[in-house]
């Protein structure tokens, strides 16, 4: 459906977003960047998901300046706490008891770098999730299941944690790691992408 008006490169190993690209239509690569993800104790959930998104494509646009690189970073946040990925079950279930019955944020940064261009633009959407509340016994047979270890707030809304949600406002591809529509929408603006 659409075809890149230069190489494009994906500088993350997400394979959630490697899919939205390919369903596109798009040919592109695929170099993960290894950057410092720390975060700032005083730095906001958007203006962090932004810097990763940032940090990562231009990490990758040094070593390929005749590339497109996009770099994105989704991050889940509630009352300005970020929700990263759990480091253990245990910590998966204390993150998903915390967000059962509560709206949190979704924050999905992106950044597009074609240096020899002179193209050098970050956005972030954000989009509200509300979870259900579910008894204890269910959320532990949820983190068995593994899916949330690898998942920012420890659900995925792809998976099984679909169950987990009782309502979206905004992007459902952001919750899932990549504002489609803003994504697709800043590589037109740039006469990056055109339709095939």
């Amino acid at each position: 459906m659409f075809i890149t008006c230069c190489p494009l490169i994906l500088a993350s190993a997400s394979p959630r977003r490697r899919e939205f690209l390919t369903r596109l239509g798009l040919e592109f690569s695929i170099v993960p960047a290894a950057i410092d993800e720390s975060c700032d104790p005083a730095e906001s959930p958007w203006n962090f998901a932004r810097r990763m998104a940032a940090t990562k494509a231009k990490a990758v646009a040094e070593t390929k300046p005749a590339a497109c690189v996009l770099g994105a970073d989704t991050v889940v946040a509630l009352d300005g706490r970020i929700f990263g990925k759990p480091k253990s079950p245990e910590e998966a279930l204390a993150m998903l008891t915390t967000l059962q019955g509560r709206t949190h944020q979704v924050i999905t940064g992106f950044a597009i770098v074609a240096r020899t261009r002179n193209i050098d633009e970050v956005g972030a959407v954000t989009t509200k999730v509300t979870f259900g509340t579910f008894a204890e016994p269910i959320l532990q047979a949820y983190v068995a299941s593994g899916e949330p270890m690898d998942k920012a707030g420890a659900y995925g809304i792809q998976g099984i944690g679909s169950f987990l949600v009782d309502s979206i406002s905004g992007s459902c591809s952001n919750v899932v790691g990549l504002p489609v529509h803003a994504v697709v929408r800043a590589l037109l603006d740039r006469a990056l992408l055109r339709a095939e």
